[in-house]
C-alpha cells in the first residue's frame, strides 16, 4: 500500500493512520504508521513536504510500529513505538560475557540493552553491581575504570517482564490546535513522556538509518551510537575536601550547642543589680544566635563546579555523521543589556559592554544583543549606534588576535604587557590602528551630548523662522509674544526624536513616550564571510570572519496612567520583543557596566545548560567581580564573602540566588513553567497547558475496533494562553520552539530529555518589518494588562530587588539553579566605592528585603518543592535587615554599662569567660576554614564582618523604617539609581573614595562611635578615683565598646575624607545625640547628695 501526505509544518498533531480495507495483503494489527509534525522552529521553516509512507512488514523490520517524524527539514524519521515482533533475538537477548554467569544483559526501561563501557562489553545487572561494590569499577572487558554512568541510572527487567512489555503498543496522546487563535499543544506531552512511550526528546533513538530506512539486519544506529564513542560530560563537581568539610560541619556544631549552653546559663544566672541592662542584652543574644542559624545552616553542604569546554566543541562543532559540516549545534542566546540614564550610566560604559558581547566567542549567528534604554534618550541611542560601527573593526581585531579581554576600554588600559603571548607580526600595527580608531570613538562618544544641543538648537531656531514667517504672511492680529515653539530634540536625519526629549513636553518624557525597535546591526547569515587583505595600513582579515551578532536598541512605551514597575518591566519587554526576533532559549542579562570579561564565559554557561540534567537548570549564576576598587576594599565593594562562601554553599543544595545580572537563564524558566518532570511530577508547562498524564497502554487494535485517539479532556485550554502571555499569537508559538531548542542532545541514555544532534544547524529564519512590528506591539504599554507578565510569567514585579523574587519563584517551581566560577573572571564591573553611594546601594538592597518578608515571597509560604536548607536561605534574606534593631540596642550596651557601672552579668565568672571564649574560638575555627574551601583572603573576610556592622547600624535599620511605612501606611519606596560614572579627578583612579555627601544614614553609626568613646572616658576617670574600683565591670564594658568602635572604624575613616575634612552637619548632630543620651541617664539614674562620690577625685 502507498499513501502520500501533504503535510504543512504548522499544525502540531499526531496522525494515527490505519488500513481497514478488507481486501488488503497486510493485517492492520501488523503495523501502524505514526506522523508527528512538529511545529515551526526557526530551523524547521512551513513548507509542504510530499512524504510517502510505505507498509512495513514483519520480515523487512524487527520492530513493526512505527512514528515517522520530519524535523529540520529532514526526511521523515520513524521511532519504535513499542510493538516488538516476538523474534527469537528479542525473546531471548544477549547474555553476559562475565564468566560463570548465564543471566541476560542489563536493559533500561525502554528495554534496550545498556552497555556501560565504551568497550561494549555485554554485562548483567547483578554482575556490574558486584563490579561496582567491589570499589574498584573496572571494566572485566577492557580493564578501564566504567565512566558516565552509575547504578541509579539502570534498570534491570526480567524475560517475562521484557516479554510481557514487547506485546504492548504505548498510545500518545496529543492535543488539537486551532491555527487562527495562534496557539499550539503542550510542548511537554510532546517531550517529556512517560516510561513506556516514545517520542521525540526520547534518550534512545531507534535502529534505522537517517533516511529511515533499514539493511534488513536487524542492525542500525539505535543503542550502538552510545557505545561506539565514549560518552563524556560537560561539567563536573569539585567537592571540598572531606577532611576540610568534615571539620567545618562538626565545628557548626559544636558552636550550635556552645550557643544553646550559653543562652542557658545566662538565662539562669540574671544580674540582679542591672535586670534592665541583662533582659536587653539576652533578647539581643537569642536574635543574634537565630541570625546566625540562618546564615550558617545553607553552609553545610558547599561545592565547587568544573567545565569543559573541549567536550563542547567536540559534541556541538565537531564534523559527525548528525553534522556532516562541523556547524554550530549550539542553542541561541540572547544578551539582555538595561540601561536607564545616561548621565548616571554614561553611554561609553555601556558602549563598552556592547563591545564585549559583540566580540564574544560564541556562534555569530546564535547570539543576539538586545538593548534595553529605558530612559528613551536620544544620546543613548546614537551612542549605540557609534558603538556598532565601531564594533567593525573592533571584533574581527579580537577574533583575529585571540585579545582578552574584549572591552577596548579595559583592555587598553592593561598594566601588563599587551604584546605577551602575541605571535603575528603583524599585531602591533592592527594594535596601534585599533587604539586610534578608539580614541576617535571616545572622543565623539564623548561629544555625542553637545552635537545632539547644537544640532536641535539649530533645527528649533529654523522652526521658529519658519513660524515667524507664517504670522507675517497671514497677518495674524495675535501677538507675536503668544507664538510658542516647542523645543524638540532632533536626530541626525531632521526629524523629530520619538522618544524623551531633553525638554521634556507632552509625549516626550521619561514616563510619557513612543515605543522605539531599532536594528543596529542586521542578523548574519549562517556561513562565515572572510574579510578583505590588508591594503596599506587597513587590517589583513582574510581569515577572519567578519560576521557580527545581531544588534538591536529597544525602548518600550511609556504613557501616564500605567505602573512601567521600573527594570523589572524593562526586562519583560525585552523578554517579549526577543521571542518575537531571535527566540534564542537562553536568555543572559548584563547591567550595562557588568560587561564580559572571558569571551568564553557563554560556553561555560553552556556546558551546564546541555550537560545531563541540564533541562532542570533555570538559571546559571556568575559571581560578580568589580574594577576600580580602593585596594584596601574599605566598605567591603568585592562581597567575597556572599560570592565565594555564601553562593557556592547554596550551589551545594538547590542553587544560588539570582543576584540581577551575570546570570545565564532557560527562557521557559522565566515564562513561568514547571521543570520537567522526574518521576511522577507534572511537566513544566502544565500551568497554562493542561497535561493528562493517562498513558493508555494496550495491545495492538483489531481492524474493526473502535477507540478515541483523540479525547476531549486532552484538548488544550486555548483561553488560558492569552491570560498568562498576552494577545500575540507569535510569541505563543515561539514558547515550543525555544523549549525543543533548549534541550540537551540525546546523545546518553540518562538524558531523558534531549533534542536530536544537529537539529540546530539550519539558519533561522529572516528578519522581516512584520517580525519588527510585532516585537514593537509586545512592548507597548497596554499589553501586559490582563496577562499574568511580572505576576509568575517574567521578571516578578513588586519589590526594588525583582531578582532575588524572580529566582525564588523558580525555585519554588522546583527548577534548581548552578554557579559557575571560571578560572578567568567571566563579567566585571563597576561597584561604588563612595561611602555615601554605597550605603544607598545597600539600603535599597534590604529595602527589598524587607519587602519580601511582608509579600507573598516569604520563603514561610513556599511549596515543597523549595528545599528545606534552600528555604532556610531565602528565610534568612528575609530576615538579615532586621537584625539592625538589635544590632543598635547592643552596640549602645557598652556604653550603658560604662555609664551606670554595671555590666550584663553579675561579675566576670568563670563560666562566662569559658562560653564566651568557646564562642569566639569557634567562630574564627569557622572563618579559618571557609577561607580554606572558598579561597578568600582573611582580609576580605575582616573587611566584610567590618561592614556588616556598618550596614547593620545605618541602612539596614532605615530599611526595616520605610518597610514598616510601606506595609502600614502605604507609603511607597523610591531608591536611587546607583552611580556609575567615576569621579573628577582624572588623576587618582580613587577619587570617588573620598567624596563626601552628607546623608542621614550617617547618623546612627556616627553616635553609636561618640557615646561608646565619651563612655569609655567616663568609666575609665570613675574607676581610677573611685574609692572602690569596680576594675572587672570596667573590663567588660571597654573590651565591648573597643569591639565596637574597631568594627566601625572604616566608617569614622571615610567621615575624615581626603584631607580630614568633615561637615560640621556630622558633629552638630552626633554632639546633640550624645548630650541627649547622657540627659536622659542623668534622668534616670541622678546622682546622690554624697561629698565623696568620686572618691579621691577633686576639682583644682
Amino acid at each position: 500500500m502507498g499513501s502520500g501526505m501533504e503535510i504543512t509544518g504548522r499544525e502540531p498533531t499526531i496522525h494515527h493512520l490505519r488500513h481497514l480495507a478488507a481486501d488488503s495483503e497486510i493485517n492492520s494489527a501488523d503495523y501502524a504508521t505514526y506522523t508527528v509534525v512538529i511545529p515551526p522552529t526557526p530551523d524547521n521553516q512551513p513548507g509542504k513536504m510530499e512524504i510517502s509512507m510505505q507498509p512495513v512488514r514483519t520480515d523487512d523490520q524487527r520492530m513493526s510500529n512505527s512514528m515517522f517524524m520530519g524535523f529540520n527539514n529532514r526526511v521523515t524519521r520513524s521511532l519504535s513505538k513499542g510493538k516488538f515482533v516476538n523474534t527469537d533475538a528479542d525473546a531471548e537477548g544477549s547474555l553476559c560475557e562475565v564468566p560463570g554467569c548465564h543471566s541476560r544483559m542489563m536493559r533500561n526501561s525502554q528495554g534496550v540493552e545498556i552497555f556501560p563501557c565504551e568497550c561494549g562489553f555485554k554485562i548483567c545487572g547483578n554482575c556490574f553491581k558486584d563490579v561496582l561494590h567491589a570499589g574498584d569499577g573496572i571494566c572485566p572487558g577492557c580493564k578501564e575504570p566504567y565512566k558516565g554512568l552509575d547504578e541509579s541510572e539502570l534498570t534491570v527487567e526480567s524475560r517475562s517482564q521484557m516479554f510481557k512489555q514487547a506485546n504492548r503498543l504505548s498510545i500518545v496522546k496529543s492535543t488539537e490546535m486551532q491555527r487562527s487563535q495562534g496557539s499550539d499543544f503542550d510542548y511537554t506531552e510532546y517531550l517529556y513522556e512517560s516510561e513506556k512511550s516514545y517520542g521525540y526528546g526520547n534518550a534512545v533513538w531507534p535502529a534505522d538509518r537517517m533516511d529511515g530506512e533499514n539493511d534488513g539486519t536487524g542492525g542500525g544506529r539505535g543503542t550502538k551510537k552510545f557505545s561506539d564513542k565514549r560518552w563524556k560530560p560537560l561539567s563536573r563537581k569539585v567537592k571540598v575536601p572531606a577532611g576540610v568539610l568534615s571539620l567545618y560541619r562538626l565545628l557548626i556544631l559544636i558552636r550550635m550547642v556552645a550557643l544553646g549552653l550559653f543562652l542557658q546559663w545566662r538565662l539562669r544566672n540574671p544580674n540582679e543589680d542591672a535586670i534592665w541592662l541583662w533582659l536587653m542584652s539576652v533578647i539581643c543574644e537569642v536574635w543574634f544566635a537565630f541570625s546566625w542559624l540562618l546564615d550558617q545552616l545553607p553552609k553545610f553542604c558547599p561545592i565547587n563546579r568544573a567545565t569543559d569546554l573541549d567536550v563542547l566543541k567536540e559534541k556541538f562543532e565537531t564534523p559527525n555523521p548528525n553534522n556532516p559540516s562541523g556547524k554550530s549545534d549550539l542553542p541561541g542566546i540572547d544578551v539582555f543589556v538595561s540601561t536607564a540614564d545616561p548621565e548616571k550610566e554614561p553611554p561609553l560604559v555601556t558602549a563598552n559592554t556592547i563591545l564585549s558581547i559583540l566580540a564574544a566567542d560564541y556562534p555569530v549567528d546564535k547570539l543576539s544583543c538586545y538593548v534595553s534604554d529605558d530612559g528613551g534618550a536620544l544620546l543613548t541611542f546614537e551612542a549605540m549606534a557609534e558603538a556598532a560601527s565601531f564594533a567593525k573593526l573592533w571584533v574581527p581585531f579580537c577574533r583575529k588576535h585571540d585579545i582578552e579581554p574584549r572591552n577596548p576600554e579595559s583592555y587598553f588600559n592593561l598594566k601588563s604587557d599587551p604584546y605577551r603571548n602575541k605571535v603575528r607580526p603583524d599585531f602591533v600595527r592592527d594594535r596601534r590602528r585599533v587604539k586610534r580608531e578608539y580614541d576617535e570613538f571616545k572622543v565623539r562618544i564623548n561629544g555625542l551630548s553637545d552635537s545632539i544641543r547644537r544640532r536641535s538648537d539649530a533645527f528649533n531656531t529654523r522652526e521658529e523662522v519658519k513660524a515667524l514667517k507664517r504670522w507675517k504672511e497671514n497677518n495674524d492680529d495675535e501677538p507675536m509674544e503668544t507664538l510658542k515653539i516647542t523645543k524638540a530634540t532632533w536626530m541626525s536625519d531632521g526629524t523629530h526624536w520619538p522618544g524623551t526629549w531633553t525638554v521634556p513636553t507632552p509625549e516626550h518624557s521619561r514616563g510619557d513616550h513612543a515605543s522605539i525597535i531599532q536594528v543596529m546591526l542586521d542578523p548574519p547569515s549562517d556561513e562565515p564571510q572572510k574579510g578583505k587583505e590588508g591594503e596599506g595600513n587597513s587590517m589583513d582579515l582574510s581569515e577572519v570572519d567578519i560576521r557580527l551578532p545581531m544588534l538591536v536598541y529597544v525602548t518600550r512605551e511609556k504613557r501616564p496612567g500605567y505602573d512601567h514597575n521600573k527594570k523589572a518591566g524593562a526586562m519583560n519587554a525585552l523578554v517579549r520583543a526577543s521571542a518575537i526576533m531571535s527566540n534564542g532559549p537562553f536568555i543572559l542579562n548584563l547591567d550595562c557596566d557588568h560587561y564580559i570579561f572571558n569571551s568564553q564565559a557563554l560556553r561555560d554557561g553552556m556546558c551546564f545548560m546541555m550537560d545531563r540534567g541540564g533541562d532542570r537548570i533555570c538559571y546559571v549564576q556568575f559571581p560578580q567581580r568589580f574594577e576600580g576598587i580602593d585596594p584596601s576594599d574599605r566598605y567591603a565593594n568585592h562581597n567575597t564573602v556572599f560570592f565565594d562562601v555564601n553562593m557556592r554553599a547554596l550551589d551545594g543544595i538547590q542553587g544560588p540566588v539570582y543576584v540581577g545580572t551575570g546570570c545565564l537563564f532557560r527562557r521557559t524558566a522565566i515564562y513561568g513553567f514547571d521543570p520537567p518532570p522526574s518521576g511522577d511530577e507534572t511537566g513544566c508547562c502544565s500551568c497554562c497547558f493542561p497535561r493528562h498524564r493517562k498513558v493508555v497502554v494496550a495491545s495492538a487494535p483489531e481492524p474493526d475496533s473502535e477507540e478515541n485517539w483523540l479525547r476531549d479532556d486532552d484538548r488544550m485550554n486555548l483561553a488560558l494562553i492569552p491570560k498568562k502571555f498576552g494577545n500575540s499569537s507569535m510569541l505563543v508559538e515561539s514558547i515550543q520552539e525555544a523549549a525543543i531548542q533548549g534541550l540537551p542532545l540525546a546523545d546518553h541514555p540518562s538524558i531523558k530529555n534531549g533534542r536530536p544532534p544537529g537539529a540546530l544547524t539550519k539558519p533561522r529564519k529572516p528578519l522581516d518589518p512584520f517580525i519588527v512590528g510585532e516585537a514593537i506591539n509586545v512592548i507597548s504599554c497596554w499589553y501586559e494588562d490582563k496577562s499574568e507578565w511580572g505576576q509568575s510569567v517574567g521578571w516578578i514585579y513588586g519589590s526594588v530587588t525583582e531578582d532575588v523574587v524572580t529566582g525564588y519563584r523558580m525555585h519554588d517551581r522546583g527548577w534548581r539553579s548552578v554557579y559557575c566560577v571560571t578560572k578567568r573572571d567571566a563579567f566585571r564591573g563597576t561597584a561604588p566605592i563612595n561611602l555615601t553611594d554605597r550605603l544607598h546601594q545597600v539600603l535599597r538592597w534590604a529595602t527589598g528585603s524587607v519587602e519580601i518578608f511582608f509579600s507573598r515571597n516569604n520563603a514561610f509560604l513556599a511549596g515543597p518543592r523549595l528545599k528545606f536548607l534552600q528555604r532556610i536561605a531565602y528565610l534568612n534574606v528575609g530576615i538579615y535587615p532586621f537584625t539592625s534593631i538589635f544590632l543598635i540596642v547592643y552596640c549602645f550596651l557598652p556604653a550603658l554599662s560604662l555609664f551606670s557601672g554595671q555590666f550584663i552579668v553579675q561579675t566576670l565568672s568563670l563560666s562566662f569567660l569559658v562560653y564566651l571564649l568557646a564562642i569566639t574560638l569557634t567562630l574564627c575555627a569557622l572563618a579559618v576554614l571557609e577561607i580554606k574551601w572558598s579561597g578568600i583572603a582573611l582580609e576580605e573576610w575582616w573587611r566584610n564582618e567590618q561592614f556588616w556592622l556598618i550596614g547593620g547600624t545605618s541602612a539596614h535599620l532605615a530599611a526595616v523604617l520605610q518597610g514598616l511605612l510601606k506595609v502600614i501606611a502605604g507609603i511607597e519606596i523610591s531608591f536611587t539609581l546607583t552611580s556609575k560614572s567615576a569621579g573628577d579627578d582624572i588623576d587618582d583612579e580613587f577619587a570617588d573614595l573620598y567624596i563626601f555627601k552628607w546623608t542621614s544614614l550617617m547618623i546612627p553609626p556616627l553616635t553609636i562611635i561618640m557615646v561608646n568613646l565619651i563612655a569609655i572616658a567616663v568609666a575609665v576617670c570613675r574607676t581610677i578615683y573611685s574609692t572602690t574600683p569596680q576594675w572587672s565591670k570596667l573590663l567588660g564594658g571597654v573590651f565591648f565598646s573597643f569591639w565596637v568602635v574597631v568594627h566601625l572604624y572604616p566608617f569614622a575613616k571615610g567621615l575624615m575624607g581626603r584631607r580630614g575634612r568633615t561637615p560640621t552637619i556630622i558633629y552638630i548632630w552626633s554632639g546633640l545625640i550624645a548630650v541627649s543620651i547622657s540627659l536622659l541617664w542623668v534622668a534616670i539614674n541622678p546622682p546622690s547628695a554624697n561629698a565623696d562620690i568620686g572618691g579621691s577625685f577633686q576639682f583644682p
